[in-house]
């Protein structure tokens, strides 16, 4: 009997189903109230933006100590100051509050969204993410080229974000309200179309913003994302410091498909 039960236990572990994430599932659910409060989508976005660029801020403030961080840094002589870090914290903050806040009030005010009782298929989850990812790296590059190449779209809405020329973690949302709203829109059409389960649109939120923090964080270490994708497929952190320093090239913000179509791919190992 024993051995049948450790037998079942295996099988829903290794289960694509939904048994898989259905404990984690029921654990949220257990906080509905939370999960459809008003503030919950701001609170849950900006609270996943902090915690994913803490232990980057951390190691800057480390690298004076620990010498051997800087092997890791793309830009070993740079680290942001004070005066770099505070008003791209208190710019996130203050577009939480005074745009993504009222915005999320709204959508609220239309009335709670169900919550289903079941988890995702973890196949299904896994196959959604990797949907919006591909998604909205279409989209934002396709945004993103018209915005260098538009020169009064570029003043006006994206040079904000290039006004750091070398990347660091809490810069990756230094944008303007628009560029910000956006990514936002990409986001959630990308998750309405596909009719993402509640518990995948988290998921993909966490992952999109850790994707963006780690290409800007200056960091790039034998477990960054790109190293873990086979065949070149995805950038990295060199990637996209690339195209902050040199503006015409690398526009997607994650694969380097497009790039390569278009004609836009630069390798950082050609510079």
């Amino acid at each position: 009997m024993s051995g049948r039960n450790a037998s079942d236990e295996l099988r829903v572990l290794c289960s694509p189903g939904p048994l898989f994430l259905q404990p984690l599932w029921d654990g949220l659910r257990a906080r509905e109230a939370l999960l459809q409060s008003p503030f919950f989508p701001a609170i849950f976005s900006i609270g996943t933006y902090l915690g994913c660029c803490l232990p980057f801020v951390l190691l800057d403030a480390l690298c004076p100590w620990v010498p051997a961080l800087r092997r890791y840094k793309i830009h070993p002589d740079f680290a942001p100051s004070a005066r770099q870090l505070l008003p791209c914290l208190a710019q996130t903050l203050y577009q939480h509050a005074v745009f993504v806040f009222p915005v999320t009030l709204l959508d609220w005010a239309r009335g709670p969204a169900p919550v289903p009782p079941k988890a995702p298929e973890l196949l299904q989850l896994a196959r959604h993410v990797g949907c919006c990812l591909l998604l909205f790296d279409a989209e934002f590059f396709a945004w993103h080229v018209l915005h260098h190449r538009v020169p009064w779209l570029y003043r006006t809405f994206h040079k904000v974000h290039h006004q750091n020329a070398a990347s660091f973690a809490l810069a990756t949302q230094y944008m303007s309200v628009w560029e910000l709203f956006s990514l936002g829109f990409f986001h959630l059409l990308n998750v309405t179309l596909l009719k993402c389960h509640p518990l995948t649109v988290l998921v993909f939120h966490v992952l999109n913003i850790w994707l963006s923090v780690e290409d800007h964080s200056g960091y790039d270490f034998p477990w960054s994302t790109h190293r873990l994708v086979p065949f070149g497929c995805y950038g990295g952190v060199e990637h996209h410091d690339l195209h902050h320093s040199q503006f015409n090239c690398n526009f997607a913000p994650y694969f380097t498909h497009w790039d390569k179509l278009l004609g836009t791919f630069r390798s950082p190992h050609a510079k």
